[in-house]
């Protein structure tokens, strides 16, 4: 199956789709992350007839870097809906892709049938300035955590432990218990190809959003953080949160 498709303006969209012919959710990834956090809920799609979608925002993976916002990805993911033949679908955000699933949902109510937030940001912390100086302030953090995980080592096992020992011990337990080593690496890989998708989502998240809840009008669920098991709102909760969203 293909994994890249062509937007009108040219651009590159990395996408993952399971093919199935039923109801659509559409999935807005975390960061950083990409396309393969859907992977981990192809067994539940599967079990309830969805097709589970997703699409590597800018800067990710293969996906063209570009000065995105949330309106625009917004814009970009009915597209590629509509090049893979989607007419109406539900949008689903984890963590940080609660804002871009939000921002869908407001712009695009023709599209949108129902909306899902998984373990998204309280929306306390703001930064100051524009995105772009938001993008220089974090971007030595940033650079100094990927040199740690080193996403350019061959080892899959290495570079998965060295990803894992960083987050909570249940999200990593879980992870372990449910993709390989060569699975985790692979998503790692493709989160840090490009530091520009990373850098950009968290400016955009942390500053206002292109909308809020109050401009969303089809049905909402949420499913809130739980810092101790972050990932695992997702991992452990497929089989419900897809089948409220089908």
């Amino acid at each position: 199956m293909r994994e890249v498709i062509t937007l009108p303006d040219g651009r590159a969209a990395q996408y993952w789709d399971n093919g199935l012919d039923g109801p659509a959710v559409v999935f807005f990834h975390g960061c950083p992350d990409t396309r393969h956090a859907a992977m981990t809920g192809a067994p539940a799609a599967a079990a309830l007839g969805v097709r589970l979608v997703a699409v590597n925002r800018p800067g990710y993976g293969l996906s063209t870097r570009h000065a995105s916002t949330q309106s625009s990805v917004a814009d970009d993911t009915v597209r590629v809906a509509d090049l893979l033949g989607i007419d109406r679908f539900a949008a689903l955000g984890m963590s940080v892709g609660t804002a871009y699933a939000l921002v869908c949902a407001a712009r695009h109510p023709d599209r949108v049938r129902a909306l899902g937030l998984a373990a998204g940001p309280d929306g306390r912390r703001q930064e100051r300035g524009t995105v772009e100086e938001v993008v220089a302030r974090f971007r030595p953090e940033l650079e100094e955590w990927v040199a740690r995980v080193r996403p350019d080592d061959p080892d899959d096992h290495a570079l998965s432990d060295r990803f894992l020992a960083d987050l909570p011990p249940a999200d990593a337990t879980l992870l372990r218990a449910t993709r390989t080593p060569a699975e985790v690496a692979a998503s790692v890989r493709e989160a840090l190809a490009d530091h520009d998708g990373y850098l950009r989502d968290a400016a955009l998240t942390f500053r206002p959003w292109d909308a809020g809840l109050d401009d969303v009008r089809c049905p909402v669920r949420t499913w809130p953080d739980d810092r101790e098991r972050h990932f695992s709102i997702l991992l452990a909760g497929w089989p419900e949160i897809l089948a409220a969203l089908r």
